[in-house]
Formats: C-alpha cells, sequence, structure tokens
C-alpha cells in the first residue's frame, strides 16, 4: 500500500515575513498536501501571532502551483454552513481544484467560547457536526438550498457555479466515535485521525497501534453498513499525538520506521507538522526536510 507525506503549517507567521516562504518550500520539497489549523488561536500559541485559516489558503493558493492545500480541521465551533460553503467554493476556484476540507467537532479550546458562548459537551458538538456535515454537502453541489435545522439552516442559499472539483470538493471526517465515523463513511473522502488521545500521556506505541487499528476497522464497519468500499477513504495520520510524540522527525530512519507501521495499519497519508522553534512542534529543519525528500522512497 502507498503512503502519501504531507504536512501542517501553523499560521504564525506574517506572509511577507516567512509565511509565503513557507508554503512555497511545501511544494518544493514534493509534500502531497500542505494543510493548516482552522483556529481562532490554539493551545500555546494563543498569545502570540495566529492568522486565519481561509485567508491563509488563499494566499498560499496564489504562491502555489499544484500543491493541494486544506485545512485539518475546520469544526462548528465558529463555522456557520452557509458562510462557509462561499468560502470554499470562492477558495476552490482560486485554487484551481486543490482544495481538500478537513472536518470534525472541534473541541473545548479557545474556539469554544470565543463568541460569548458556553462550550458545547461532545454530545452536543457531536449533534451539530452531524448537522453541519450534510448542510455543508448540499450547499456545496446543489444550485440553492432552503433547509431549517436545529442548529444550522439556509433559505434560497446559492453557490453557483460551485467548485471547480466535482462533485465538490472532498471532504476528509475527523472522527473516533460511531457517529463522527458514519459521518465519514456517507459523506467522507478522507477520514483523520490523531490516534487515542487517552494514550497520548501513559500509553506505548504499540498500544497506540492497536487503537487505531480499532479505529479502522470501526470506520470500516461503518461503510459496510452503508455498502461502501472503506478503501474509497483516504485514511490521514495527524502525526504528533500518538505517544511516539515529535521523536519520529528525529532521523529519516525514526520516520520510515514510524510511517511503516502505520501504512502497515492501512493509514494512507501522514500530514507532519512543519518544524516551529521552541515549541511542541520543534524539529531540526534540515532533518525534516531530509523526510520530505527521502522517507517516502525508502517505504516503496
Amino acid at each position: 500500500m502507498s503512503l502519501r507525506l504531507s504536512t501542517v503549517i501553523l499560521p504564525v507567521d506574517r506572509w511577507h515575513e516567512g509565511g509565503r516562504a513557507k508554503w512555497q518550500r511545501a511544494e518544493e520539497l514534493g509534500f502531497h498536501t500542505a494543510y493548516t489549523y482552522d483556529h481562532l488561536s490554539w493551545r500555546t500559541f494563543r498569545d502570540g501571532p495566529w492568522f486565519g485559516a481561509l485567508p491563509t489558503l488563499t494566499a498560499a493558493a496564489t504562491a502555489t502551483d499544484h500543491l493541494r492545500l486544506g485545512t485539518l480541521v475546520t469544526s462548528p465551533n465558529f463555522r456557520h454552513p452557509v458562510t462557509l460553503a462561499k468560502e470554499l467554493m470562492s477558495l476552490d476556484d482560486i485554487a484551481g481544484g486543490r482544495i481538500t476540507l478537513g472536518i470534525g467537532a472541534g473541541g473545548n479550546g479557545f474556539d469554544a467560547t470565543a463568541l460569548g458562548q458556553e462550550p458545547w459537551t461532545p454530545r452536543e458538538r457531536a449533534d451539530r457536526l452531524g448537522e453541519f456535515v450534510p448542510l455543508l454537502d448540499r450547499l456545496l453541489t446543489e444550485g440553492a438550498v432552503t433547509q431549517e435545522g436545529d442548529f444550522y439552516s439556509a433559505v434560497e442559499a446559492r453557490n453557483i457555479p460551485g467548485c471547480v472539483q466535482r462533485p465538490r470538493l472532498p471532504f476528509a471526517v475527523a472522527a473516533t466515535g460511531p457517529r463522527g465515523l458514519k459521518l465519514a463513511a456517507r459523506y467522507g473522502q478522507g477520514w483523520v485521525t490523531t490516534g487515542d488521545p487517552k494514550l497520548f500521556e501513559e500509553g506505548t506505541p504499540e498500544q497506540s497501534r492497536a487503537a487505531l487499528r480499532d479505529q479502522i476497522d470501526r470506520l470500516g464497519s461503518a461503510c459496510a453498513e452503508i455498502g461502501r468500499d472503506p478503501a474509497e477513504l483516504d485514511k490521514i495520520l495527524l502525526h504528533g499525538f500518538t505517544p511516539d510524540r515529535n521523536r519520529p522527525l528525529d532521523s529519516v530512519d525514526a520516520f520510515v520506521d514510524f510511517a511503516g507501521h502505520h501504512r502497515d495499519l492501512g493509514i494512507t497519508e501522514i500530514a507532519v507538522h512543519w518544524p516551529i522553534p521552541d515549541s511542541d512542534f520543534a524539529a531540526d529543519q534540515a532533518v525534516f526536510e531530509e523526510i520530505a525528500n527521502e522517507a517516502v522512497a525508502q517505504l516503496g
């Protein structure tokens, strides 16, 4: 099974002071996709520079030629399907059909309360995602949409001429629970996981891989329920949140070992964070680029 290597470029640099150069370098290095987080701010970066995901991706689309671009991930925490659909259609047009939407239920971080609301419970987030994704699917594939929902509504919402990619740009649904996996099976062209967060602090790499194997099996069961071949979905691992942490970026050999184990589980794409000094994503830039240049070829 082949494996693709992608990267995640956090929106922490001014565009003309290093931002543009990172996205262009990602294309030069041959990454399959360069993603960015779609947050208003995030964890330890909250009090530092942090730019908007969709404007950043728009700029990246004009600065690159063939690199795929995407969010990893967008959530309902501060998005609405009607406005998001219009922005995504426009972004896909500017990029010439190179956009992937990573989408998930979101968490209880800063995004959850930035608009003045109380943070939603996991069940409430799942409820919203369950309404958000089908409506967004309609908005990006139909000429005019009217729908009244419990959380999101649309009245004669139009997205003409639609996405460059047909029938719409691909969704990569982040999910580990049963409701999210069903959404991924029905609406996703890809599925995103960070592994099992309960194992991050105390688990072992072997336990993590067992948990990922279980997630992939359950995704397969969700696909089987609707008669879909799970091989149709890309299976994307966002690196950095398993017990391995950032150690696979220590060397090409370390990464090839890590990636090979996960390819054998059924993972088809690994997204590694672009190095950021003095952060959880610190790594040697030269080694990172060596991994980009050599690791996939070594995996065969």
